[in-house]
């Protein structure tokens, strides 16, 4: 896989989620969904405005995907999973990242919609998954562990790096 043949985020579905593409019509939804600043506990910064989200959303840069998480049963939007696409060592690799909105942790769907993600990337030739997740962030430890990830170094900011290298990944 090379920069020119990055995929574009395309629709997915769990059993009890829906991953849709983010498009900048989406972020006055996703700005309510998301404007909780204990979601920067472990991240830093602050909730992003409707208008930076807009633009976010809205960039549709080459290997940088992002997905609304919603609940099948109800069209809910319960938070984002988002992959950025490089090559490490020469392979296709994806850092992941996974937020769920603080009325909706606890239910697994940060795991569940992390792992449709990886599936879906491991089938798009993607062979090294990370993520950086700070050393305290119990739930995010749970979902790189569920990934399948192996905890390594941690970074100059504190976090760790987990990673996943040609191993299957399973929803």
């Amino acid at each position: 896989m090379t920069d020119a043949r990055w995929p574009a985020a395309e629709p997915l579905e769990t059993a009890r989620l829906r991953l849709v593409p983010l498009r900048a019509h989406d972020a006055r939804e996703m700005s309510m969904v998301l404007d909780d600043i204990s979601l920067h506990e472990f991240t830093g910064g602050r909730p992003d405005t409707v208008d930076e989200l807009r633009a976010r959303y809205g960039a549709g840069a080459p290997g940088w995907l992002n997905w609304a998480v919603r609940l099948r049963a109800t069209g809910e939007a319960v938070g984002t999973v988002q992959a950025t696409l490089a090559h490490e060592d020469g392979r296709p690799s994806a850092t992941l990242a996974w937020v769920v909105a603080s009325g909706h942790q606890g239910n697994g769907y940060a795991c569940e919609a992390a792992a449709a993600m990886a599936v879906w990337l491991r089938r798009r030739g993607v062979e090294i998954l990370i993520a950086h997740v700070h050393p305290d962030h119990q739930a995010s430890i749970g979902v790189a562990r569920h990934l399948g990830m192996d905890p390594g170094a941690a970074g100059s900011d504190g976090e760790i790096r987990w990673h996943l290298s040609r191993r299957t990944t399973s929803a």
